[in-house]
């Protein structure tokens, strides 16, 4: 093979990203897992070292927090596992890095949709656009809905792939946090089930580059029906908080002492609290769908800031300077 043809190929896979088809930008820290407290053990000593990392087998671990300020370490590798269906008691990992490759082949190769693909598409896993934004709204197939009533399936999708563009992120890079925090909780709840009363732990927190990430997870009964042509199916309540520290603070109420009271508060709580279900993370990772604005929407730059992808002057300028806007506003600008 000569330089030029070598320099040729180097260059095709430079264009299409389809030699590593990484579609992941954040990259972690290598740390040495050796002696470190993996779950079911914990200590009370909270170890000064990165979370999350990767081990030296390429594994990714996270650090969380237990009651009583205990610390243990999960291998949270996100990753394509056993079967996860509730209805025939199958709790595998599932398919964790699965995209929908046949209705968006850009998306599938770089975590990031395409503009034009988005705007020719009229059906997705062989259901036709329409049919899902009807099924999505509230009252329908759910009660809280999948997308507002004035939203569709696309107008939301394309919105939320313009605001990640703007963050300079991949949908992989956004859920990839949720997909640990997923991972740790049900690695805690099958070693802490096994455990006397006396003994167990609730997870309280995840320790999440360099913040501290509040934790609640329940279930729900029976399990709630996808508007896709999938097996996902989701049946539990995810919440997420973390608390702005004192120089976020400052710089939110400098951007905006414009807005009342109530307004700030809005926005703030929109910025620092999530609250979701399993089901929308397998829809991130397959589709770059986040749900429109309802009850269970899982906000992409809410997810940036509480896991410290981006920092607030980022997620700031990427909301076009004004996020209470952007949190207010729904997505009513359709592609096609």
């Amino acid at each position: 093979m000569n330089h030029r043809t070598t320099l040729c190929i180097l260059l095709i896979c430079f264009v299409f990203k389809g030699c590593t088809n990484d579609r992941y930008t954040i990259h972690y820290r290598t740390i040495d897992r050796e002696g470190l407290p993996f779950s079911p053990e914990y200590n009370s000593q909270k170890p000064d070292m990165p979370s999350p990392a990767l081990d030296r087998s390429g594994r990714e671990v996270v650090l969380a927090k237990l009651q009583d300020s205990l610390y243990t370490w999960f291998d949270a590798t996100v990753e394509n596992g056993d079967t996860f269906d509730y209805k025939s008691g199958l709790l595998g990992k599932g398919n964790q890095l699965l995209a929908d490759e046949t209705d968006f082949p850009a998306f599938a190769r770089r975590g990031i949709h395409s503009d034009w693909e988005l705007a020719n598409t009229k059906t997705i896993t062989g259901r036709s656009v329409s049919l899902i934004t009807v099924d999505g709204r509230p009252g329908r197939s759910s009660g809280a809905g999948f997308m507002a009533a004035d939203e569709t399936i696309l107008s939301v999708i394309a919105q939320d792939n313009h605001t990640v563009k703007n963050l300079g992120l991949t949908h992989p890079d956004l859920v990839r946090p949720l997909f640990h925090l997923w991972n740790s909780t049900r690695i805690h709840a099958s070693t802490n089930g096994s455990k006397p009363v006396n003994e167990k732990t609730e997870l309280t927190a995840l320790i999440y580059n360099g913040h501290e990430v509040a934790v609640h997870i329940t279930g729900s009964r029976g399990w709630q029906e996808s508007i896709f042509n999938d097996e996902i199916l989701g049946t539990g309540h995810i919440e997420i908080r973390r608390e702005p520290d004192s120089e976020e603070m400052e710089f939110l109420k400098q951007q905006y002492k414009q807005l009342t009271p109530e307004q700030f508060e809005v926005m703030k709580e929109k910025l620092t609290y999530l609250h979701t279900g399993e089901m929308v993370l397998f829809y991130i990772n397959r589709y770059g769908f986040y749900e429109g604005h309802t009850d269970f929407r899982a906000d992409p730059v809410t997810i940036a800031f509480i896991f410290g992808l981006r920092s607030v002057k980022e997620l700031h300028k990427a909301a076009n300077g004004n996020l209470h806007r952007y949190f207010t506003s729904h997505f009513t600008f359709n592609p096609e």
